[in-house]
């Protein structure tokens, strides 16, 4: 339940922001991108502290919890409940979004943007180097959650305050290529949720590229665990 309520925390505040910025007569539209990362980073805050204070890890991500696995720091046998809450959660804040936003999908003429409320787009289509980016985002975020807080990263649990400001770093300095996924919860499970919602004017729900921000972070949170792991073992 923790890590349900946290992700579904972590999407609605984080597809909210995109919401705001984008769709039609928000009042916070054409926001810009800047807005748009101190959202999400305050939707990781948020979410991460409220699934650790209900005494969970934290995670809200797959590729955070395969990287925890492949250092032992959760049971094999846990792993299908972190994903299975981590997906559920998602879909859950992604449906709040579309409830809290519902009038504003109807008005807003832009395919493109309706989707991006829910969901990563690249900005150059290429698979090869998309799936790159997604790898070297998630990467230094999940090197960085393990290097943030010895103590934390032991437990398996994760710090809000500095991992918010992490994925700040991350959609400054990486997000351009991709939008910065890092998360095959957060993407993949709006991404169905846009597919199988009522909204008006939707677009395709582009599954060519859903794969990428799936299995791009899962590479790269394996290669930090195991560089983690060979540096402090």
């Amino acid at each position: 339940m923790s890590e349900l309520i946290g992700t579904a925390l972590l999407l609605l505040f984080g597809g909210g922001v995109v919401a705001n910025v984008l769709l039609e007569k928000s009042k916070g539209m054409q926001g810009g991108w800047l807005v748009i990362n101190f959202g999400w980073a305050m939707a990781v805050f948020i979410g991460v502290y409220s699934s650790v204070h209900l005494g969970g890890q934290g995670h809200l991500n797959p590729a955070v919890s395969i990287g925890m696995l492949a250092l032992g720091k959760i049971a094999s046998a846990d792993l299908i409940y972190y994903i299975t809450a981590q997906f559920a959660g998602a879909m859950l804040g992604a449906t709040l979004v579309w409830l809290l936003y519902h009038p504003h999908f109807a008005v807003t003429q832009n395919a493109d943007f309706k989707m991006g409320v829910f969901c990563t787009a690249p900005a150059i289509h290429n698979p090869l180097y998309n799936f790159i980016a997604e790898g070297i985002g998630t990467f230094a975020f999940v090197f960085g959650v393990l290097c943030i807080s010895p103590a934390a990263a032991k437990m398996g649990s994760l710090d809000a305050l500095p991992v918010s400001l992490l994925v700040l770093g991350i959609g400054l300095c990486l997000g351009g290529p991709t939008g910065y996924g890092i998360n095959p919860a957060r993407d993949l499970g709006p991404r169905i949720m846009h597919f199988l919602l009522p909204i008006p004017g939707k677009r395709d729900s582009d599954w060519s590229y859903s794969w990428i921000p799936v299995f791009g972070p899962i590479a790269g949170a394996l290669l930090a665990a195991f560089l983690y792991g060979q540096l402090m073992p």
